[in-house]
């Protein structure tokens, strides 16, 4: 794994990668052909594999196998295997998909496109030149930022109710060990009084206290969901707050919600473009995975004492 001040220095990986897209799954009965994007070290062995879910957002592709490169990248050079599909709720397939059902969000196909990779994990690494044989299929984890962070909430083991069946949703998925929540969607509820909370009646219903798999939140200290609640930032932490232990809040200072520019380099959706901020995040996660992923690793201990300490410090730890 790279050294925290060279991941810090800025959001260019130091290590060689390998990105190859699209690897194509037909899955029975979705409307269309999951793609995803495979990203990995050029070199090493015993990869663990992070599920990357990406957001919405405003652009075409970011919400994509296409978009996350400043974040991807660096997680792929610190050593893992990350993998990208592209949701039936992205940009790129609206235009055939706005009658499906599930449409606009496919929030429940979402977290399901995750279970399929699983499924099919063998099929991916071996479609992927130079990466078959150097996947770790036993340390797996998801990440998720904005729309992505409900889905991965999910498979952490969040549940909700589906407001169109009245049906509790549990969509836990126990292969996955760890998780990474970026920016995600918290309690839902009255306190939902955006002019964007209509689209999201999914949300009403989440409950963290079934989210048991030990997680990282991230949050950003300036990000301001008015469209959804009028709470403030403190809405991206209710995850933290609200899910039993073992969880880990990080919030970084000055972010707001692309956290930097997690989603693309130079994308004209990122209000606080900071490419610095994306690479300490990257580092930081990375860590907080990697320990956890690997009982008695300490990179977790010497990545916080270098970025989250001092009169230099990226963002504030808490953890439970």
């Amino acid at each position: 794994m790279s050294t925290p001040h060279a991941l810090a220095s800025g959001s260019v990986p130091t290590e060689p990668v390998l990105s190859y897209s699209p690897v194509v799954l037909s899955v029975p009965g979705r409307p269309t052909d999951l793609h995803l994007r495979v990203s990995a070290p050029a070199t090493g062995t015993g990869l663990p594999v992070i599920l990357l879910s990406h957001g919405q957002g405003g652009s075409n592709h970011l919400s994509s196998l296409n978009g996350y490169a400043p974040l991807v990248n660096l997680w792929a050079a610190a050593g893992f295997a990350v993998l990208q599909p592209t949701h039936l709720s992205s940009r790129t397939l609206s235009h055939e998909l706005a009658d499906a059902p599930g449409a606009p969000l496919f929030w429940r196909s979402r977290a399901e496109d995750m279970s399929h990779i699983l499924d099919r994990l063998d099929e991916v690494e071996t479609a992927v030149p130079q990466l078959a044989g150097r996947v770790d299929h036993e340390r797996i984890a998801v990440a998720g930022h904005s729309m992505g962070g409900h889905t991965a909430s999910l498979l952490l083991g969040a549940r909700t109710t589906d407001p169109d069946t009245g049906e509790e949703v549990d969509l836990l998925e126990p292969r996955i060990k760890a998780g990474v929540l970026l920016a995600a969607p918290g309690r839902g509820g009255d306190i939902l009084t955006g002019p964007m909370a209509g689209l999201v009646s999914f949300l009403n219903t989440i409950d963290f206290s079934t989210m048991t798999t030990p997680t990282i939140v991230v949050a950003g200290d300036k990000d301001d969901p008015r469209h959804f609640t009028d709470i403030g930032p403190d809405w991206h932490c209710d995850p933290y707050h609200l899910a039993p232990a073992p969880k880990t809040l990080l919030t970084l200072f000055g972010a707001e919600h692309l956290l930097g520019g997690v989603s693309g380099y130079d994308a004209a959706e990122t209000t606080d473009e900071s490419p610095e901020r994306v690479a300490a995040l990257a580092h930081l996660t990375a860590a907080y995975l990697r320990t956890r992923l690997h009982p008695g690793d300490s990179t977790w201990q010497t990545t916080t004492a270098a970025l989250t300490t001092g009169p230099d410090a990226v963002g504030h730890i808490t953890s439970k």
